[in-house]
């Protein structure tokens, strides 16, 4: 029986990283686009710079801002051109990585400290930076859940204001995670509030009513007591919506049984500019919010950073 190697090492030389060889490996040196990709790669630089708040942007979301604003062809061949075309400016170093999302990554860490002294200003950053969970007295729990993993930071930033979690729902169909869902707004014992970003088509409009009426079967099954309730609110992607900004649409796949009865074009959500999406669920979050108690929650919060930083002297007397 012959022996199976599970991994090799590969000698890699100075020269050998950027070397051709069908696909281009690490990064790209003396990146020289030609004329025609040049003229892409400005469109897209200039899509990234009218949004560099809303770093990383999905490559949809270059995609659609460039067919709205430069007249850049809405078809899957030219979305997968200019992601090839992106994908080589950032090994290029024209493009920044970090300014386009475009991974699925899942990481388990570790919470390990090189010593002592690393774990104290650990915790002292943690006092310097305490904050309250400003959803906890509030009336209502609220969660925002996105079809777009790479749309997940956008949101992040404009939920975790208000301690609202974001959530990707490319598993919305997994029962483990719509009963984790339900237990969960069990658990909290007051009403929640579910806000829903996706795809305006008849697939992702069939997936969000089935998923809400699951988990709010569960709910309903489960909870502790009659206050517990769930509202599941699709805040976007809508046909107003499409309309209002004048957003491309395609036809309904005649593949998909559910559009038979769809009328209309479909529209992904990341047709959607980052700022008006940023805007439209910013609105969600605040018509749910009770404001007096939100304000006296901040005022608690930063009368308790003072006392526990006062609590945690730096190590060694060293600043933290």
């Amino acid at each position: 029986m012959s022996e199976v190697t599970a991994s090799r090492k590969i000698p890699i030389s100075g020269n050998e990283a950027g070397r051709k060889t069908g696909r281009n490996r690490g990064y790209i040196p003396s990146y020289a686009p030609q004329a025609k990709t040049r003229e892409l790669l400005d469109q897209a630089q200039a899509v990234l710079a009218e949004y560099r708040e809303y770093w990383p942007l999905t490559c949809r979301q270059i995609f659609y801002r460039m067919v709205g604003a430069h007249g850049y062809d809405k078809t899957e061949a030219a979305y997968g051109r200019l992601c090839h075309h992106l994908a080589n400016a950032r090994r290029g170093k024209l493009i920044p990585f970090d300014a386009i999302r475009d991974d699925g990554v899942t990481t388990f860490s570790v919470g390990h400290f090189d010593d002592r002294d690393a774990f104290l200003r650990h915790v002292r950053r943690l006092g310097e930076g305490y904050k309250r969970n400003r959803l906890t007295a509030q009336g209502v729990h609220i969660e925002v859940w996105c079809e777009a993993a790479g749309m997940l930071p956008q949101l992040h930033r404009v939920a975790e204001w208000y301690s609202v979690p974001v959530y990707s729902s490319g598993g919305f169909d997994s029962l483990t995670a719509k009963k984790r869902l339900a237990d969960r707004i069990c658990q909290m014992e007051k009403e929640a509030v579910i806000l829903h970003l996706g795809d305006y088509d008849p697939s992702g409009v069939s997936i969000f009513d089935s998923v809400a009426a699951d988990v709010t079967a569960f709910v309903m099954a489960d909870r502790p007591h009659g206050l517990v309730s769930a509202e599941f609110d699709r805040v976007a992607l809508t046909r107003e919506q499409v309309q209002a900004h004048n957003l491309p649409t395609a036809p309904a796949k005649a593949t998909d049984s559910r559009s038979k009865a769809w009328t209309g074009g479909t529209c992904q959500l990341e047709a959607l500019p980052p700022n008006v999406i940023a805007d439209i669920l910013k609105e969600a979050i605040d018509r749910r919010i009770d404001w007096t108690q939100f304000v006296d929650d901040l005022d608690a919060e930063k009368h308790d950073r003072l006392m526990i930083s006062g609590l945690l002297p730096a190590p060694d007397g060293r600043a933290g």
